[in-house]
């Protein structure tokens, strides 16, 4: 089961938990109102799936129709630093982030609607789906390796649009579905 808190406002390592004194949890309920859903999965089944073009519900609530591996880890070579830093930039997206981690761990951080830090802890087996147009981030934890794949619908769209990108048409469609309630 995935945890998720909110987190300190620390400059310490990005790497570690910066959980508050005491420690807020976050629920799934919580991350749902956000937008943001979490399946427990294994590879088996998500391969499984998406060779038989069954898109189950309990496994992925979208048709995703295209995969890509990513291996970070801190200690490999240059350019994964590089693009570990690029991740922990504050940004959104005009698409869903869906990622699938095969191995490791790390932390995604995304923002609520009150402009607070959650940090979710990622590791092997979990399906996390960030909504298009949600201010998140991701980072490494303190083992330094996440093997996850990314699912797109259609075509793979990367660009991260770093805040502020209010004005962003995304980023006004994530805001209104907030406030219409629609992903409580």
């Amino acid at each position: 089961m995935v945890s998720a808190w909110f987190m300190d406002s620390s400059d310490e390592d990005q790497r570690l938990s910066h959980q508050l004194d005491p420690p807020q949890p976050v629920s799934l309920e919580d991350l749902a109102n956000c937008g943001v859903l979490y399946w427990k999965v294994s590879f088996f089944s998500l391969i499984y799936t998406r060779q038989n073009n069954l898109y189950e519900k309990e496994i992925v609530d979208v048709n995703c129709n295209g995969i890509i591996p990513q291996i970070i880890c801190s200690d490999v070579f240059l350019p994964h630093l590089f693009q570990l830093k690029s991740f922990f930039e504050e940004h959104l997206h005009s698409d869903e982030e869906i990622r699938f981690i095969l191995d490791g761990s790390g932390y995604f951080d995304i923002r609520n609607y009150d402009d607070k830090w959650i940090r979710i802890q990622v590791e092997k087996g979990d399906l996390i789906i960030l909504p298009a147009g949600i201010y998140h981030r991701f980072t490494l934890d303190d083992k330094d390796y996440i093997k996850a794949m990314r699912l797109f619908i259609g075509e793979p769209v990367w660009t991260p649009h770093n805040r502020p990108a209010d004005d962003h048409p995304a980023r006004a469609d994530y805001i209104r579905k907030i406030k219409d309630g629609r992903y409580a």
